[in-house]
């Protein structure tokens, strides 16, 4: 596939990175020459200088055969304009742009028939939201990601000393459950990948990874550790578009909000925005304030300023003074890789969250949703089986039968509504959404093949 992506910040760069390693034509499109060459030296990939927005660039990247546009600059109307451009100028079939404004993403007419014509809106904010809200939901996780519509979630806990299944093979969870269908689908023990079998045993500190019905989620995580109460108490560092659409939801949902904001404009503006949240002007890393405010009693502290150090700084402060869970937002991958494992309980990268929704629109083959674990190392899939046993590779078969790539498993199915656990056994039937855990990212286009209908497949 002949790719353009416009904008090489971390979503662009990371998105051309991945796009590279699985065979496709990529052009990175950027002002600034310097970072492109240095991109350049480390991928193989074409890039051009200039305004993304320009007609005479994108027609230098090669508008004209390609195949998908990704606009992802730090600029929406550039985004916007590059896809009008690419629309009326060259035909590209597909066209996907980040919208960050609330202004642009709340005026439903400027993407309609008559607006701006863009196949596919990404809004990196409400991805990341979406995400800090599971966390919080479900205290304990370390990562908490949705599939069919969130029937089906994906759940990724750390092994306890003393949880009930931790020293035991895999095979005794149907005995501790009867009544709870669940599949482990992958185990990271020190950076190593274990493929889980029956025999298969539980230690402590093991990332485990199980898919289940949303229903079954926390039965399913006692069974790895010790379960934490309900959170209740929560405070956030940074009142900017994250730090908004969190409050706004968490006040929605009953939740005690606090929010710290070192900039006294915007902390009036949100304060007009929002009803049942507590507004305080000041900085996050202040110990003080933080003690004023009974940091010892949150549940937990979120910091979600735009500023890396100071997530880091604030949310270390908030652990040593007594918050049960903190979490900090982290942009550089290079301080995600220094704090995994240390005294901040989750870090966030808002770059592996985003590029996973874009993924999704990018896969061959009927790819609902996509979502990178533990920072790309594998990735979960959501596919949709279509055809019949003489056009497809999977409809009719069993999970036996299916020639899965190595390390790739099947979690569950999501069928006429109802969840079902992969099992040997089960037989794929059109229209199942098949929810895939590859270990090996090599795969992906092998698994995608085997979703693709073909008519002279027999």
């Amino acid at each position: 596939m002949k790719i353009i992506i416009l904008g090489a910040g971390q979503v662009g760069a990371s998105s051309a990175e991945i796009l590279v390693s699985e065979a496709n034509d990529i052009t990175l499109v950027d002002l600034d020459g310097h970072y492109l060459r240095k991109l350049q030296d480390r991928m193989d990939i074409r890039t051009v200088v200039g305004n993304a927005a320009s007609p005479s660039v994108l027609e230098e990247a090669g508008a004209e055969d390609a195949d998908l546009l990704l606009a992802v600059t730090n600029s929406d109307e550039t985004n916007m304009v590059a896809c009008q451009v690419a629309a009326c100028k060259f035909a590209t079939p597909k066209k996907i742009a980040r919208i960050r404004a609330n202004d642009y993403l709340g005026c439903k007419e400027l993407f309609g028939a008559d607006g701006f014509p863009i196949d596919v809106i990404i809004s990196p904010e409400a991805v990341v939201t979406e995400h800090i809200l599971r966390l919080i939901e479900y205290p304990g996780a370390l990562q908490v990601l949705d599939f069919a519509g969130g029937r089906i979630q994906l759940v990724g806990v750390q092994a306890y000393h003393g949880g009930p299944l931790v020293g035991h093979p895999l095979a005794e969870l149907r005995q501790h459950m009867p009544k709870i269908d669940t599949r482990v689908a992958a185990i990271f023990r020190k950076d190593a990948v274990i493929t889980p079998k029956a025999e298969t045993i539980i230690e402590t500190d093991d990332e485990v990874f199980f898919v289940a019905a949303k229903q079954h989620i926390r039965n399913v995580m006692s069974e790895m550790r010790r379960m934490d109460e309900r959170v209740n108490r929560v405070m956030l560092a940074g009142g900017g578009n994250i730090g908004f659409r969190l409050c706004h939801q968490l006040e929605g949902q009953s939740y005690n909000v606090k929010v710290i904001e070192r900039d006294f404009g915007r902390a009036e503006q949100i304060a007009d925005g929002l009803d049942n949240t507590v507004i305080l002007h000041g900085d996050a890393a202040d110990e003080e304030l933080l003690r004023q405010e009974n940091i010892e009693n949150m549940d937990v502290f979120c910091a979600v300023t735009n500023n890396d150090e100071a997530n880091i700084l604030s949310a270390m402060l908030a652990k040593k003074l007594g918050a049960r869970r903190v979490m900090a937002l982290i942009n550089r991958s290079v301080y995600v890789d220094l704090l995994e494992h240390g005294e901040i309980d989750i870090v966030i990268s808002p770059r592996t969250a985003t590029v996973g929704s874009i993924l999704a629109h990018i896969r061959r083959g009927d790819i609902v949703a996509v979502h990178s674990l533990r920072r790309g190392a594998a990735e979960a899939i959501e596919a949709i089986a279509h055809g019949d046993k003489k056009t497809s590779r999977v409809v009719g078969r069993g999970v036996r039968e299916l020639p899965l790539p190595p390390g790739t498993g099947i979690g569950a199915i999501l069928r006429d509504g109802e969840v079902l656990i992969a099992h040997k056994d089960t037989t794929i039937q059109p229209e199942d959404h098949v929810i895939l855990f590859l270990v090996d990212k090599r795969h992906i286009q092998d698994v995608e093949k085997l979703f693709q209908v073909d008519v002279t497949y027999i």
